[in-house]
């Protein structure tokens, strides 16, 4: 069976994520190191969701990143940044996606998604990527623990 979560959220239908689309820098790491605790909920996240890292690696550390995790993070080209990754989740098909990230460069992707997360970061928070976002989350892992828990999506976007 296809790992999936699905919601009925009332007011909004139905949510059938299959992929979760995040950015490194700023979202699930700071300053090119991954952030305490993101290991563990991406692991406890594998049978439910397909994951996609989507990186500039701004500071050179995704290598050891992408070993943490046991996963290959896609890297992003410098120069029109926003576009690609909205691209990337078009590709996966915007409605089984859900997005996290916080930067600039992330606005189109979570406006893309399905379901578009936006964290807030020792980096900072740019305001049209939280204008973007279909929820925001004091941090990366409280974002990931939505997943586990389900029941908090339904209870945040239910109109």
């Amino acid at each position: 069976m296809e790992a999936m979560i699905e919601l009925n959220i009332p007011g909004r239908g139905e949510l059938r994520l299959r992929h979760l689309v995040a950015d490194v820098n700023g979202t699930l790491a700071l300053d090119g190191i991954l952030l305490d605790g993101v290991a563990r909920r991406i692991a406890s996240l594998r049978d439910r969701l397909e994951i996609h890292l989507l990186t500039a690696d701004t500071h050179g550390g995704q290598a050891a990143i992408d070993e943490r995790l046991n996963l290959r993070a896609v890297r992003i080209r410098a120069g029109n940044e926003s576009a690609q990754k909205a691209d990337y989740v078009r590709q996966l098909g915007p409605e089984s996606v859900a997005a996290i990230g916080q930067g600039a460069n992330d606005a189109q992707m979570l406006k893309e998604a399905t379901l578009g997360i936006c964290v807030s970061s020792q980096e900072g928070v740019c305001v049209e990527t939280l204008l973007a976002a279909d929820l925001f989350m004091p941090d990366i892992l409280a974002a990931l623990e939505l997943f586990e828990k389900p029941l908090r999506l339904i209870a945040s976007l239910r109109k």
